[in-house]
């Protein structure tokens, strides 16, 4: 992986839509957690996963513990992620064939650490490793770059061995499988709303080319290099899927974060669509609102920060509170 655009590493998939809350807001390493992958259990994967990969764990940074461990490795000029979910481990072999794929294609992304074994595989723990591309240089890459980066993935023509299918709500379901501390109530009203997005997907009629998606295609996945190139990262979610999802998290950012509206503006003018004119929006807004809502799903007893603002998006949808502003899980 790499560092983020505001000096953390984009951590994983939708877990959180950018990532600037203050520090003190932030700390991935507060106590009080009694799950099965607090920050403790979190660092004993790491030593387990160094040891294995021959990496120097010392003075090791974690950036994020959400839904996936993501640390810097300053003396290895590394950073590695690791699977919070086995539920999710399932990705980690799509996700080391696109960084490969994107690296043959030359399409500007982050890399593979060199002469390691990927995936790595210690104490019962899943982890890639990934070249530290630094905090991420100013200035922070535009929702414009963004929406020329998405332009150029989608031009490309699909990998071999072929990419899953696009099925946004797979995840969901994963997650909810392997929920810690999830009152029956609430897993019942997941389940309900789930039920009622999937038939609100199955009305869409989709106007792009189904494409090579990132699936996951917010701000915080684009670093800057310090010689000024803009890269994407993070590749749980792509997929081969309807260009217009790839879309969706800013437009969704604005209304559930509070996004500079520009930002939407500035992605629509330089991909040439603008998803919210569409009458597709809405539905792809609940599928992406309840991705986000149920992301930490697998870590609720194991980050109380994470678990009380899970709280506050899943009130805000069981009352359909569309004005109710989220935070960013931390």
């Amino acid at each position: 992986m790499t560092g983020g655009s505001r000096g953390r590493a984009r951590a994983s998939g939708p877990d959180d839509e950018r990532g600037d809350s203050p520090a003190s807001e932030r700390d991935p390493e507060l106590p009080g957690a009694d799950g099965r992958f607090t920050a403790e259990a979190s660092r004993r994967a790491l030593s387990a996963i160094c040891a294995v990969a021959g990496l120097d764990a010392t003075d090791a940074v974690a950036l994020k513990l959400t839904v996936n461990s993501v640390y810097r490795l300053p003396r290895a000029g590394a950073v590695v992620r690791i699977a919070t979910s086995a539920a999710m481990a399932h990705r980690i072999p799509k996700v080391v064939q696109v960084a490969r794929w994107l690296q043959d294609e030359g399409v500007p992304a982050v890399r593979l650490l060199p002469d390691v074994p990927t995936p790595v595989t210690a104490a019962g723990s899943l982890a890639t490793v990934w070249v530290d591309e630094g905090p991420g240089a100013p200035p922070a890459p535009t929702a414009a770059e963004l929406g020329g980066a998405l332009r150029r993935l989608h031009a490309l023509a699909p990998p071999t061995p072929a990419l899953p299918r696009w099925d946004p709500l797979d995840d969901v379901r994963r997650r909810m499988s392997d929920a810690e501390a999830l009152p029956a109530a609430d897993r019942a009203f997941l389940d309900e709303l789930t039920g009622r997005v999937a038939a609100g997907l199955r009305t869409v009629r989709y106007r792009l080319p189904t494409s090579v998606i990132h699936g996951d295609a917010h701000l915080g996945n684009l670093v800057r290099r310090p010689d000024g190139q803009v890269v994407l990262c993070d590749f749980d979610s792509v997929s081969i899927g309807p260009a217009e999802w790839d879309l969706v998290p800013l437009a969704v950012g604005t209304a559930r974060f509070g996004y500079p509206p520009g930002w939407h503006t500035q992605l629509a003018a330089a991909y040439g669509a603008d998803v919210t004119r569409w009458d597709g929006w809405p539905v792809l807004r609940a599928v992406r609102e309840l991705k986000l809502v149920t992301s930490v799903l697998p870590i609720l007893a194991s980050n109380p920060t994470a678990a009380a603002q899970f709280r506050v998006r899943l009130q805000s949808l069981r009352t359909g509170d569309e004005t109710v502003r989220w935070r960013p899980y931390s």
